[in-house]
């Protein structure tokens, strides 16, 4: 029972954030939308932030579950930004709200996350140094959360699936380029 009120704590906020700024919303309209009281939010939640951090850390171990290989750098950015698609008004509400380090931290989390998982599954069998898997691991992560931030910075009004393709296609080859010039000859 307590999971299914915890939810529907969780669903009511995403969807009002779906429909307004987080700083309009009140503990009270959480509670009126989800049908319980006050005392069950706090017993679930300290406040509107911690809220906030439970959505974003379920959604990384989310896509952490979902994703447990990832095969190229545009399936790595549509694990990353699979909640926001999904939540476009409601990701944008937190991410220009007080609380918008809360989400860039997620994001840096995601990132690492998925550059970390793609970069060791382009690498097995590959023999390169540590500082040289950190370094490409570095750059992974940097282009994916520069790219997501962008995306986030503009509004979110760009296709970040047609850009990331995009990308993509036009950086084909260049991280296997990097690799080999990683790669300790034996």
């Amino acid at each position: 029972m307590a999971d299914f009120t915890k939810n529907a704590i969780r669903n009511s906020f995403v969807k009002l954030l779906n429909e307004k700024p987080m700083k309009q919303i009140s503990v009270r309209d959480i509670v009126d939308d989800c049908g319980v009281n006050r005392n069950t939010f706090y017993y679930h939640f300290q406040d509107i932030p911690q809220l906030v951090e439970t959505i974003i850390q379920e959604d990384t171990e989310r896509m952490i579950r979902e994703h447990p290989t990832i095969h190229s750098i545009e399936e790595c950015l549509e694990a990353i930004i699979a909640f926001a698609l999904e939540n476009k008004r409601a990701v944008l509400h937190i991410y220009r709200s007080v609380n918008r380090d809360i989400y860039e931290q997620y994001q840096w989390h995601s990132c690492e996350y998925a550059a970390t998982t793609y970069i060791d599954g382009v690498l097995a069998g590959r023999a390169i140094s540590k500082t040289d898997r950190e370094i490409l691991i570095g750059y992974v992560k940097c282009v994916s959360f520069g790219l997501v931030i962008g995306w986030l910075e503009g509004g979110m009004k760009e296709d970040i699936q047609l850009f990331a393709h995009r990308i993509c296609e036009l950086k084909q080859g260049d991280l296997e380029q990097m690799i080999e010039r990683c790669e300790i000859k034996q």
